[in-house]
């Protein structure tokens, strides 16, 4: 999983419950900016992101955009409190919604039916 969200606490909460449910954070930003540096640095790309939309420099839309531009695989899933966002979110490309605060459980559905397309 790669999170990012400018909100420490969130993406602290959210790397204690994905591990808590067996996946892996392999890394996190607190911009957009920062975002699409670091995907377009990995190596081996995380099989979801979880994006939020309010950040300072580079909001997540734009991230979204530029991150598919370079990786039209890539997979993002947006949590936001910002419910206006969403059809510009799934517009730009993201597979899912949920606004915050969610159920821990619909994020862990999300996830895994994003695993399960990866493989097939």
């Amino acid at each position: 999983m790669f999170l990012v969200d400018d909100e420490k606490f969130i993406v602290d909460l959210y790397r204690d419950i994905l591990e808590a449910n067996g996946h892996s954070v392999v890394a996190v930003a607190s911009d957009g900016e920062e975002a699409v540096r670091k995907y377009k640095e990995m190596a081996e790309k995380p099989v979801v992101i979880i994006m939020d939309q309010r950040m300072p420099i580079k909001d997540g839309v734009s991230a979204t955009q530029e991150i598919l531009k370079m990786d039209p695989r890539a997979t993002i899933f947006f949590g936001s409190a910002d419910l206006h966002i969403e059809k510009e979110a799934l517009a730009a490309g993201a597979k899912g919604f949920l606004l915050k605060p969610f159920r821990i459980e619909e994020l862990l559905v999300a996830i895994a039916e994003a695993e399960k397309d990866k493989k097939q």
